[in-house]
Formats: structure tokens, C-alpha cells, sequence
């Protein structure tokens, strides 16, 4: 048995965080397990806004002491984190073991968070998770952000982010370029530290899909799990989002949902 983990936070729609990433891990055959950090509930009275509250550091810790020694897990995901005390107490327990895999998608801020919140939770993010990180998948606005780049308007601009990122700590790097990326084509970048690999789908609509980003490091992690190579396992997860935005789920919300049920190997 394969058994991938996430430490994310929870989202009430279901549409990102936990609920996806455990999806993703079952849909792709592995045993999926996680460690709350914190909730999202959206407020459908309110035009669905959003608040975000912390599970308490000690919490966090005694969830992950509970999941690594249920099982012997070599790969992570780290998903939603949110908050200094809670990236502390992540990091000072990822370090408690090795780990084959951490698979990071560097969310710096969620809905319901002031935008100041960003600047402490990047600095701890970046000090303390991604210089343990062995991949991470930053989205466009996260790409810039980390790389201290301008812009991304071309796949070499993208290259030179994965790069820039890299030399902050993680061994790969997934730049998404997403929507925000010029033209008909959803370009994502792995830079593995050695060479870039070039990934394209049609881009599906040219608005944001919720929880497109959760399902792609869940199913990078899930693949790597399972043994898959690196830049196989990312195109799984190319593979599973271009699905899931095609099949995508439209509901009460003003957001549509990636399905990860529509993918299939």
C-alpha cells in the first residue's frame, strides 16, 4: 500500500484544502491521511465570504504524531498552512523524520486572511517549509512573489522564476502560469535544478477553477508515492487538472469546482 499524507487546511464547500487533496489521493490508488490546520468557512449569507481560523499549534502537532506513527509515510504534501505559529509547528515536526517527498504548495494567504498577514506568513514560509521542500508548486501570483520577479510573460520568464524559487531551498520547482499566463495555452514549468520540462494543455475558460491547484500537488504527491518519476508524476497532475476543469462543478457558490473524479488513468 502507497499512502500519501497532507497537512492542509479545510475548506466548508469542499472545493479546495483537505477534502480535494484526499480526493486526489484515492482517485490516483493511493491511502490517503491528513493533518488539519486550519478552517475556511464561507458564509453563503454574507455573499459567501470567507473567515479563516487556526487549529492551536499543539493540536497541529499531536494529529502529525499521531499520522506518522500509524503508518510509515516517506511523502507529504503541505497545503495550507496560514499563520507563523502554525508553519512553525509544521516545520519543526517535518524535521522530526526523513522524508522521501515534501511536496509544497506555498499558499501565502487564503480568503478571510488580511492581505498584511501575507508578509509574516511568506517570511516564516519561506524560512522554515521551503528550504525542506523537495518540489513546490507555486501559482502564478506565488511565483512572483517568491521569485521577486515582475512579471511572467513568456515560458523563459517562467524558467528563470523556477529557478530563482529553487535557489531559496526546494530541489523542483513547478511554476503554474494558470489564467493569468498570455495565450490559448495553460503552460506550467517543472525546473528540476538540472533542466526545464515544458507542459501544455488548451486552456479550459479563462477564469480561476477552485481547487486546481490543490489537485496538482496532490497528485504530484500521490504518483511520487507510488515511485513515479518526477516529471511523470507532474504530468499526471497536468493530466488530472485539464480533466477536472473540463468536468468541472457548478453549484450554489460563484465558483466553479475542479472534479477530480474526472480523470481516469
Amino acid at each position: 500500500m502507497n499512502f500519501a499524507y497532507a497537512i492542509a487546511g479545510s475548506e466548508a464547500s469542499g472545493a479546495a484544502g483537505l477534502q480535494v487533496d484526499i480526493r486526489t489521493f484515492h482517485q490516483l490508488g493511493t491511502f490517503g491521511l491528513g493533518t488539519l490546520t486550519c478552517v475556511v468557512t464561507m458564509h453563503p449569507d454574507n455573499d459567501w465570504g470567507h473567515s479563516f481560523t487556526p487549529m492551536p499549534p499543539d493540536l497541529i502537532a499531536e494529529q502529525i504524531a499521531a499520522a506518522t506513527a500509524a503508518y510509515e509515510l516517506d511523502t507529504v504534501k503541505i497545503g495550507m498552512l496560514g499563520a507563523p505559529p502554525t508553519i512553525e509547528v509544521v516545520a519543526e515536526n517535518l524535521r522530526k523524520q526523513p522524508w522521501k517527498n515534501v511536496v509544497v504548495d506555498p499558499v501565502l494567504i487564503c480568503k478571510g486572511q488580511e492581505r498584511g498577514q501575507a508578509f509574516d506568513t511568506d517570511k516564516a514560509l519561506r524560512e522554515l517549509v521551503l528550504t525542506q521542500a523537495t518540489v513546490t508548486t507555486p501559482n502564478y501570483v506565488e511565483s512572483l512573489t517568491l521569485s521577486g520577479m515582475e512579471s511572467l510573460n513568456t515560458i523563459d520568464d517562467l524558467i528563470e522564476a523556477g529557478k530563482r524559487i529553487a535557489d531559496n531551498g526546494p530541489k523542483a520547482v513547478v511554476v503554474k502560469g494558470g489564467t493569468e499566463f498570455p495565450g490559448d495555452e495553460a503552460i506550467d514549468v517543472l525546473w528540476d535544478g538540472e533542466e526545464a520540462t515544458i507542459y501544455r494543455a488548451p486552456k479550459v475558460g479563462e477564469h480561476r477553477v477552485n481547487g486546481a491547484g490543490c489537485t496538482l500537488a496532490a497528485a504530484i504527491t500521490a504518483e511520487l508515492a507510488k515511485g513515479t518519476e518526477l516529471r511523470q508524476a507532474v504530468q499526471v497532475g497536468k493530466d488530472m487538472v485539464t480533466a477536472g476543469i473540463q468536468g468541472r462543478i457548478s453549484a450554489n457558490p460563484p465558483f466553479d469546482t475542479v472534479w477530480q473524479g474526472a480523470y481516469t488513468n
